[in-house]
């Protein structure tokens, strides 16, 4: 079994669990599908540069090959990009529940004007 099938594998089924979690109707398995999809894309972009060892990442003369220091650049500049956003969701949805007492994302039964009746049955 090759390195790229089992990396190619790790993306697939962290995309498809992160796709699962976002689709769930609570905030918390939300955040944590959209992480694991993060994760999915960090993966991708350091595939995309090619997966070479022992070798350095600037061009050294005594060097005869070297590794692209592009996509690790991304990589980590996606790393901290996605942990900032992420604290930025946990706070949105602490701060949804406190508001609200629930942590469903579903929406509710509303009237073509938007509003609730308020015996929770939409207007009609």
């Amino acid at each position: 079994m090759s390195m790229e099938f089992l990396l190619a594998s790790a993306i697939g089924a962290l995309t498809a669990g992160g796709i699962y979690m976002t689709l769930r109707a609570r905030t918390f398995p939300v955040i944590i599908g959209l992480a694991l999809l993060s994760y999915a894309v960090n993966l991708f972009l350091f595939s995309m540069g090619r997966l070479t060892i022992d070798k350095p990442p600037i061009i050294d003369p005594s060097a005869t090959d070297y590794t692209d220091p592009l996509p690790q650049a991304l990589v980590l500049t996606a790393i901290v990009i996605s942990f900032g956003m992420t604290a930025l969701i946990v706070v949105l949805a602490l701060r949804s529940f406190l508001e609200t007492g629930s942590d469903g994302v579903a929406m509710d039964d509303v009237g073509e004007d938007g509003l609730e009746a308020r015996d929770g049955k939409a207007r009609q």
